[in-house]
């Protein structure tokens, strides 16, 4: 009897936190809950929204960055929401998209790398991690066809390979490696034109901390929905470096620091012209 149970045991087992929901508890997964339940389709629900996101390789990792914005329509619905967050040891997630399922999918992706870690007693490849975000968004399609999407960016240090991997998804879990930079959400196309023209091979972190900051900067000139530097509020982009010695939050004295080199810098420009 104690065999049986045991191999039982065995059987149910599984390196993925995901799937162990999906057997036994589907009802807990962002995805499988039904928001729109008793809600007229001419009717979309207004919920918050997280914008633009940032990220870059420098020499020797990878750079992510995201603003403090959130918006409800034409409201901004936060000035202080984080859109990236530590994944794990070794790598970081950004959100853009539905902010309430974005968290709650970083929150299960979180979740999946440790308990992988805990079963398989090693951290799962960096591949393997994208991999595994990519089917946790393609769960989501069927919420991003009601216009609850949520688009991530996903970077880490590859500690086999020794170097540092961005990542980016679109809706369908859709999943494409980054080779030198890439932005997502509303502010995107703005951040993206400042990267073309900041952005340079071997940057040094501090030098990809003050591009981020300058492109998070741009996309705010012309994009209502992401929040530049807040020097009222002291409120500052949330920014993590990765490199062979882990994923590191930049401190809120060296954002302050860079923001008003940024705004200086342009300040001084204006009157010169």
């Amino acid at each position: 009897m104690q065999e049986s149970t045991a191999n039982q045991v065995a059987a149910n087992a599984t390196s993925s936190f995901t799937e162990h929901l999906q057997r036994d508890r589907p009802e807990l997964l962002p995805y499988n809950r039904s928001l729109q339940a008793g809600v007229p389709a001419a009717a979309p629900l207004q919920v918050p929204h997280a914008t633009t996101i940032v990220a870059m390789s420098y020499d020797g990792g990878v750079l992510m960055a995201g603003d403090r914005r959130a918006t409800m329509g034409n409201i901004i619905a936060s000035r202080h929401i984080e859109k990236v967050f530590p994944a794990d040891r070794y790598s970081v997630l950004g959100i853009a998209g539905t902010a309430g399922i974005a968290i709650d999918l970083t929150r299960l992706f979180q979740v999946e790398l440790e308990h992988y870690e805990k079963i398989e007693g090693t951290l799962l490849s960096l591949e393997g991690k994208a991999n595994r975000l990519g089917a946790m968004i393609r769960g989501n399609l069927p919420l991003a066809m009601q216009g609850l999407a949520v688009v991530p960016l996903f970077a880490g240090f590859d500690t086999s390979a020794g170097v540092g991997r961005l990542f980016s998804y679109d809706v369908t879990g859709g999943r494409y490696e980054e080779r030198e930079h890439h932005t997502v959400g509303s502010g995107s196309v703005f951040a993206r034109g400042a990267l073309k023209k900041l952005w340079r091979p071997n940057l040094t972190a501090a030098e990809a901390v003050a591009v981020a900051v300058e492109s998070l900067y741009d996309a705010a000139d012309d994009d209502s929905a992401t929040g530049g530097p807040d020097t009222v509020r002291q409120l500052w982009p949330v920014i993590y470096t990765v490199d062979s010695s882990g994923a590191r939050r930049v401190p809120d004295a060296e954002l302050a620091a860079a923001s008003r080199n940024v705004i200086e810098a342009r300040t001084i420009a204006g009157r010169e012209a």
